[in-house]
């Protein structure tokens, strides 16, 4: 397994950069960097090839409905060379909230969106002409004197692309014409059903299969120095887990609560929303079992991160995403490490046991 992590940088630039570049030295092989509602991604990206040398770069995500296909195309084919050849352009719906409250733009049928913004943006990276006309985009605009264009810059077919989904069309979606998936909400033991089988499914539409996505999983990390320790820190995380449930999205639109639902916990997360979204989060909060927080995380003592390291690889995950957690920069590097080292441990391991058989 490869490592990862996210970073953004809102209200906490000079910080976050700096975690990006300590993260590289301790061996980190992807950092992306998230755009919700704060900082854009493009200019840390841009900032980070010129201080980073190795590892590779990723937004984490870009937002459809916030830039043409056409100017998302041209700020990967620039970070693509600022980074020499190090970038990858991932791509992501958000949500109606984000989309329509602060970027005035519909949210409207994502899924056409989505596969409208990756022909144009394959058709911009291959150096062709822009001639599309779709349900979502018409390039060029039709009734006037525009022609089809193609960028200055020279064409470079080989940025990849990965797609942030969650639903099950677009995770078929997915698995038809990105290069990886870039996941949350994973739950190992339910991945099959609930993920891997739509990705598969969109997968074989293109000619392929599903080990040929790079399949992304992110998950905060955070080790706990005996069970007392661990108690404390689950029952910290369940406000946070009842936000997703029910804060994120709109109140008719909850992504997050529908991936929880397909893995076991319809009735708990209709009940965690219906809370949130009439005010009462502590409640809310109280509805989150341990249960629910273990599994979608890496939070425990070293030996359960190690196990559910383990779990995770043979479930089918290549790149384990990390948040760290930690209430200082050294704090969450230095938790960064031992989870790098984890990883490194667990796929030692296992290639050591794939050579003996």
């Amino acid at each position: 397994m490869r490592t990862a992590t996210t970073v953004e940088p809102a209200g906490h630039f000079r910080e976050t950069m700096d975690f990006a570049v300590e993260a590289e030295k301790l061996g980190l092989d992807v950092c992306f960097v998230a755009e919700a509602w704060g900082s854009d991604a493009v200019s840390a990206l841009g900032y980070l090839a010129a201080v980073t040398h190795r590892m590779r770069l990723g937004s984490g995500i870009v937002q459809l409905g916030t830039r043409t296909p056409a100017a998302i195309a041209m700020s990967a084919m620039t970070l693509a060379e600022l980074s020499e050849g190090r970038f990858i352009l991932g791509l992501g719906g958000s949500g109606p909230q984000v989309i329509e409250g602060l970027h005035g733009v519909p949210f409207a049928r994502p899924l056409g969106r989505m596969r409208e913004t990756v022909q144009i943006i394959r058709r911009i990276f291959a150096g062709e002409k822009v001639d599309f006309q779709g349900e979502h985009f018409q390039i060029p605009l039709p009734g006037g004197d525009a022609r089809p264009m193609r960028l200055s810059m020279s064409p470079n077919e080989d940025i990849p692309i990965y797609l942030a989904t969650l639903s099950p069309k677009m995770l078929r979606l997915t698995g038809e014409v990105a290069d990886g998936w870039l996941g949350t909400s994973f739950v190992p033991e339910g991945a099959a059903d609930a993920y891997f089988s739509h990705l598969a499914e969109g997968a074989r539409i293109s000619g392929r299969k599903l080990e040929d996505l790079d399949i992304c999983q992110g998950a905060e990390v955070c080790f706990a120095a005996d069970e007392e320790e661990l108690r404390t820190m689950v029952g910290s995380r369940k406000k946070e887990l009842a936000f997703s449930l029910g804060g994120m999205g709109s109140a008719t639109t909850n992504f997050y609560n529908a991936a929880y639902s397909r893995q076991g916990w319809s009735e708990v997360a209709a009940r965690v929303r219906a809370r949130w979204l009439a005010g009462r989060r502590d409640d809310a909060a109280a509805l989150v079992t341990d249960e629910m927080v273990l599994a979608t995380t890496l939070i425990g003592t070293e030996p359960m991160v190690r196990e559910r390291l383990q779990v995770w690889q043979k479930a089918g995950v290549d790149t384990v995403r990390l948040y760290p957690a930690g209430a200082t920069l050294a704090a969450r590097l230095d938790t960064l490490g031992r989870a790098i080292e984890l990883v490194r441990e667990v796929s030692r391991s296992r290639t050591a046991a794939a050579a003996a058989e």
